[in-house]
Order: C-alpha cells, then structure tokens, then sequence
C-alpha cells in the first residue's frame, strides 16, 4: 500500500528559495482548521494545536484502515489583520490566525466526526485537557490561486524585514495586491529546531491592482 505523502506528490506547494518570490498557482486543498486571535506563543494558540493533531491522526487511522494511507503533512497557518502592517511591526494582539492540517480529498466529514468523537473521548480522561477544543475545528476547503511563494530560513522573528520587502517592493513592482491571509507553512519542527534553522514557507495569495 502506498502511502501519499503531499511533500512529494505537490512538491511545489512546500519549496522555494531563500530571497526570492515565486508565483505559483495552488489549487483548491481540504483543511483541518481552527480559528483564534493573538501572539501564537500565548496558551491559546497550544491548546488549538494540541486538539487539532490528535483530529488529523484520528482520520489517518481511519482511512489507514480502508487502505487511504497518507502522511501527516507539516502544520500551516494563516495570519491575517485589520492593517497587514501588524506584521511588519510585530503587534501581535491584532494578529488572527487559523491553524490548519491538511487532509487527503478522500477524507470526509463523517471520518472527521467519528475522529472528533473519539479524541474529544480521550481528551475527557486527561487531566488538564480541553475536549471541547475538538468542537472548534472544522473541515473546510482553502483555495488560494494566484500567489507569491518563498523559503524563509531562520526564526520567526526574523520574517518582518521578508514581508516588508514583498509588500513595499515585490507585489507593488508587479502590479499586485492582497488576494487572501498570509500563509506559513512549517516545514520544522520549532520544538526540535535551532531558530535559525528553521525552515518556512511564507505565501500570500494576490490579485492585479
């Protein structure tokens, strides 16, 4: 049985190079997502990721089982605000986010329930846990289309002077504007990872002016 692994099947989704915008098309992808407001290194932003993991390898399993197979793939996150310069300047209170893991188009809504079932169960007999977390994600489809896509290469903290150089240079000098939330894709694992060797994909989706 092989296992589908999006890397490798849609590798353009999850590449780029360090100092240079690509523009991509990316079609229409099935999400795990759950929406919330301010800085990701608050408690909110942890509690969303530790239901929104054990969802997605709940529907791995269930697929598993009826020879669908696939690999978990790397969390993403769209970033959006009133004023995209929150980004630049770094308020994080006005930042909002949707974490996001991506699921096989063969994963419905009935899998994505019967693993909600299951992994709100188990959070329930874990001390200290949020079962009603599970509630708060839902299944839906993201379809970007056109955008600017780069591999940044360092911490977090460091992505400011990267979008301050695609909003203020790049989208204008093509002639392009906002289409969408920001989008980072997590190709490290930041708990495991030197900051400045962590590697993400950092997209925005834009328009013609």
């Amino acid at each position: 049985m092989d296992k589908l692994d999006f890397k490798k099947t849609d590798r353009p989704l999850y590449s780029g190079k360090p100092g240079r915008w690509d523009r991509i098309v990316v079609p229409a992808i099935r999400f795990l997502m759950i929406d919330g407001q301010g800085d990701p290194n608050a408690a909110g932003y942890a509690s969303a990721l530790a239901a929104l993991y054990p969802l997605a390898y709940g529907v791995k399993a269930l697929l598993k089982a009826r020879g669908a197979d696939f690999t978990v793939p790397p969390l993403e996150a769209l970033w959006s605000a009133e004023d995209p310069s929150a980004f630049v300047t770094g308020e994080r209170a006005a930042w909002r986010w949707t974490a996001m893991i991506r699921l096989p188009d063969g994963a419905g809504a009935q899998d994505v329930e019967t693993a909600r079932a299951a992994a709100a169960a188990r959070a329930r007999r874990k001390p200290g846990s949020d079962p009603g977390m599970f509630a708060r994600i839902r299944l839906a489809v993201l379809d970007e289309g056109d955008c600017l896509q780069t591999l940044h290469v360092g911490p977090f903290s460091a992505e400011a002077p990267v979008l301050a150089a695609l909003h203020e240079r790049e989208m204008p000098e093509l002639g392009l504007t906002f289409n969408g939330a920001h989008h980072e894709i997590y190709l490290s694992d930041a708990r495991r990872t030197a900051p400045d060797r962590l590697r993400t994909i950092l997209r925005q989706p834009v328009r013609p002016l």
